[in-house]
Order: C-alpha cells, then structure tokens, then sequence
C-alpha cells in the first residue's frame, strides 16, 4: 500500500525512500512488533476467557509441563495478524510472490486453528484426523509449488539449487511438485514438532527468516546474483517484506512466550510459520538452505520419525521422549537449558546456511 507513494516521488522527495526494499523490511519488521505488542494482551485476556481450561497438555510429558496447565493457545493469531497487516502495508501488491506466501500461510494457519479449536473444545492433546489433516497440507502444497512452477523463470521452474556449487541445478521435472510438497508441508509439520517448550520456536522461526530474508533480498537482484553467481529470480525481493513482519510479529509474541509463557502460538502459529518459511524457500529456489538454516527443526521432526520406527520394528525406543527437546529434559536438563542452547544450534546453523552465498 504505501509502496503506492513512489510514484508522488516527483513532487514530494522524501517518498523515494519507499521504492526500496531494505526501507520497507524495517518498517514492516517494526510495525508487526508494536502491532502484537499493543493489542497482544487485549487477545490473551480473550483467548483466556473463551478457552477457559487453556491448552491441554499431555499427561506422559515432562512432570515439569503440569504446571502449564491454563495457559491459552492459538497465539499464533496474533503472530498472522501482525504479519498480513504489516506485510499488506509494506510490501508492492504487485508481487504474485508476496500473495502466493501469504496464501500458504494463512491456509496453513486455518488448518492449525481448526485443530487447535478442536484440541480445547474437547479437552484432549489430540486434534482432527491426522490424515485428513495431512491431506489438506498436501493439497495446499501442491497447488503453491505448481503456482511457484508457473512464476519463475523457465529455466527454473522445476529445477533444485545445489549450495557450494556453481550453476549446479537438479532438474526434477513434474516430480518438482512432490519435491515442494515435502519442503512447504515438512516444514509446517517440522516447527509443529518444534514448538514444545516456552520461547523454543518462535526464536528459531526468526532466526530462519532473518536468514531468508537475505537470500529473498539478494536472489530478487540481478546484480547481486550475477556477482555471486546464484539463480535470479525476479520479484522475490518483495518477500524480503514478509520476512522482515515475521522477524517484528515474532520478536512481539516472544514477549508474551517467553518463560513462563502467558500464552503458547498452537497449531495455529508453527503450521503457518513453517509453511511460509517452506514456501518463501521454494520461491527463491532456496531449498536446500531451508534444511540448513532450519536444521533444528528438521532435527526435531527426524527424532519423531525414528522413535516412531524403532518402536514398530524393535519395540525400543531410542530417544528417552520425542520431539528431541523432550529427550533432553528427560536427561534432567532444565527447559530454560534446553531452549537457549537449541537457539545457539540455530544461529550456527544459519551462518553455515548464509556462506552458500559466497562459498562455491
């Protein structure tokens, strides 16, 4: 919206600066902030009141977790409606890119609030089919990743960017579809996984956004990727605005979630944020850093999949509890322990991600 404004530039100055991205990401970034900073209590007191009891939580968890009970969920609104005001605001409404995101995520968002409903409504830690739920995840990523196919240049339409690699590009073809269904659903599913203890994923889903934020920035610019040798995509600098809402809206809810939290971001929160963050990478042909800046939730969701395995096959299990952030504080590690070092773990792994800029 007030991208409009460049083009009084002419008469009025100062409005130039709205032509650029950088200018845009920050205002985005601080508007999403105060947005959940002012109204943030307003919704906690509702969903307080209307939840009653709060989120349910499991009774095999760590003992540690009983005190929790009450706590209300679906803070995760607040985190989206941050987002899609500040990124409505900032960004140019003529970017497929910014409306297809925004698609995903809000889509992912209502998937997670209808499970989230059903979780407190019913009293139990389980929400709708999880199959039913997967389907729709499916659905909403195929149809993202075709659209994504159709918007980038034909060279790259179905193509996987290798990092540490010059030009190295794996053309998958029609299997590109399926490709991007595991990126934008894996990654919803991933900070699903992830969000178990106080401030443990929102903190990660900022660090991996700063991250694309970057990547969006550069690979949306010609001469950046000439200089460094990486694909162009035109338009995908405008998701740079999107990431810098998610970093404002995340730093807001950390606020309220830090601990103990007031309240938790529920399905409704980690499906959406990580299907953005899966879709923002599909769009900058990015997928491959999507796994190594976000190589802790990827952690979390591959020791649910080997205890579930193990457990059928053997019987054993190899992890005292999953997701892994429990494991440890069965270890006898405190959640506090356990939730700044799994952050440390993300800042690495984000540096390791941002050197495939330079180091192929």
């Amino acid at each position: 919206m007030l991208y409009e404004l460049v083009q009084f530039s002419d008469q009025i100055g100062p409005l130039n600066v709205f032509r650029y991205i950088s200018f845009r990401a920050v205002g985005a970034t601080v508007t999403a902030m105060l947005i959940v900073f002012v109204f943030g209590p307003m919704m906690i007191d509702e969903l307080r009141v209307r939840q009653g009891k709060g989120q349910p939580i499991r009774d095999d968890g760590p003992k540690s977790h009983l005190s929790k009970r009450g706590t209300p969920t679906m803070g995760g609104l607040m985190i989206l409606s941050a987002v899609l005001i500040a990124t409505l605001l900032w960004t140019n409404w003529r970017s497929a890119y910014v409306w297809l995101v925004l698609g995903v995520m809000l889509s992912y968002g209502a998937i997670g609030f209808y499970d989230d409903f059903l979780k407190v409504t019913k009293r139990s830690v389980a929400g709708f089919s999880g199959k039913f739920r997967l389907g729709l995840e499916i659905a909403v990523a195929a149809v993202a990743t075709y659209v994504f196919m159709r918007l980038a240049p034909p060279a790259l339409a179905d193509t996987v960017a290798v990092p540490f690699f010059k030009n190295v590009l794996i053309d998958l073809g029609p299997f590109f579809i399926l490709f991007g269904i595991v990126v934008i659903a894996g990654a919803g599913n991933a900070v699903n996984l992830t969000d178990g203890l106080d401030g443990l994923a929102i903190v990660p889903v900022m660090i991996v956004a700063a991250t694309f934020g970057i990547f969006a920035y550069v690979i949306g610019r010609v001469d950046f990727t000439r200089y460094l040798q990486l694909s162009y995509v035109p338009g995908t600098g405008e998701l740079t605005i999107i990431c810098g809402a998610l970093i404002g809206a995340g730093l807001g809810f950390l606020w309220f979630n830090a601990p103990p939290a007031m309240i938790f971001m529920g399905d409704t929160g980690s499906l959406a944020l990580g299907g953005a963050l899966g879709a923002i990478a599909i769009a900058t042909k990015s997928e491959i850093q999507l796994a190594i800046a976000g190589g802790l939730f990827v952690l979390e969701a591959l020791s649910v999949i080997i205890q579930v395995v193990s457990f059928k096959l053997t019987g054993k299990r190899v992890f005292r509890m999953a997701p892994l952030h429990h494991h440890f504080e069965q270890k006898g590690w405190q959640e506090a322990t356990v939730v700044v070092r799994f952050w440390i773990i993300s800042v690495v792994l984000a540096l390791i991600a941002l050197t495939t800029l330079k180091l192929r």
